[in-house]
């Protein structure tokens, strides 16, 4: 609980109360790697706060998976999408090692948005925060090279590069993979 803390304290401190409302909101769980946490076309009811490990999440297009998130611990993770909306997801979400994490239902999320300004405004900054990685991603795509996004992707996430197989880094890098191999390649030389 003390990381969800951490992350919630960059935007405010928290009071004793706001200790209190997140222990009595956030539940913890594990998933073993390679568990499917959340299908493809199921309401998403909860959220998930990643303590430990990584979670990647993904669609299948023509048959090959699309990598589309990569999270590691200190993030938040789930279909805002569809949690917000109330709607079917139309994303995977898969552990990829080991991972702790702490869920929030769609009620006791509720709950939080209606304990004060401040709660608003962090849930707002969390929404804006994936708003933006979602456009950097973007950028990235339309005007750096395939070896300049796997770069960037070293500097932003080194633990990432290490910890997840060339098949889904080079998916959510939108590299191919005998091209990944020859960028890393030659990039060690």
């Amino acid at each position: 609980m003390d990381l969800i803390k951490q992350e919630i304290e960059n935007y405010f401190p928290l009071t004793e109360e706001d200790h209190e409302l997140l222990t009595n909101t956030f539940y913890p769980i594990s998933f073993p790697a390679k568990t499917i946490i959340k299908k493809q076309g199921q309401l998403e009811r909860n959220l998930y706060f990643l303590a430990k490990g990584i979670v990647k999440g993904y669609h299948y297009q023509d048959g090959k998976i699309l990598v589309e998130h990569l999270m590691e611990e200190g993030h938040f993770f789930g279909s805002l999408k569809s949690f917000m909306a109330e709607e079917a997801n139309d994303e995977i979400f898969e552990a990829v090692t080991d991972c702790f994490a702490y869920k929030v239902s769609k009620t006791d999320f509720e709950l939080i948005k209606q304990s004060g300004k401040k709660w608003n405004e962090f849930i707002q900054g969390m929404i804006n925060y994936s708003l933006d990685c979602k456009m950097e991603r973007v950028r990235n795509f339309q005007s750096k090279t395939a070896k300049e996004r796997y770069r960037c992707f070293l500097e932003e996430s080194p633990s990432l590069a290490l910890n997840v197989s060339v098949v889904d880094l080079a998916s959510f890098l939108g590299i191919e993979k005998q091209s990944l191999s020859r960028i890393r390649s030659q990039l060690r030389k």
